[in-house]
């Protein structure tokens, strides 16, 4: 049995990955309709464990609510969770937040999301 490179393995890896998070993607920006405000709270197939329930006033909440959502979210989750003006907004941060494989692959998708920030955060 032929094995693979390790540069192979991790190609691959990436590939995976990346094509996990684009199948998940909406077709629009405008198809992000989420709540902006208040207390929201993920189902448990999304935050399985720690804080589920996110202040959504609070910017350290909301951004790590979007992380959440961004990383384990579906389809499904991401259009009824996310707001495409919040995710915009939040986006020069929020990139440096979530893996490099879920940036790629929504700034490949949406360019109209900031690119890197010049500000610090």
């Amino acid at each position: 049995m032929a094995s693979q490179s390790p540069t192979a393995d991790a190609s691959s890896t990436t590939d995976v990955l990346r094509q996990r998070y684009a199948d998940r993607l909406p077709d629009s920006l405008h198809d992000l309709t989420g709540p902006i405000r208040g207390d929201v709270a993920l189902p448990l197939h999304i935050a399985w464990s720690g804080l589920r329930t996110y202040n959504l006033d609070r910017p350290r909440q909301r951004m790590s609510y979007y992380r959440t959502v961004l990383a384990e979210g579906q389809h499904e989750d991401l259009t009824a969770l996310l707001d495409g003006d919040l995710l915009v907004s939040q986006w020069p941060v929020l990139r440096t937040l979530v893996s490099r494989h879920i940036r790629d692959v929504w700034e490949a998708a949406f360019p109209t999301l900031p690119g890197r920030t010049s500000a610090a955060a």
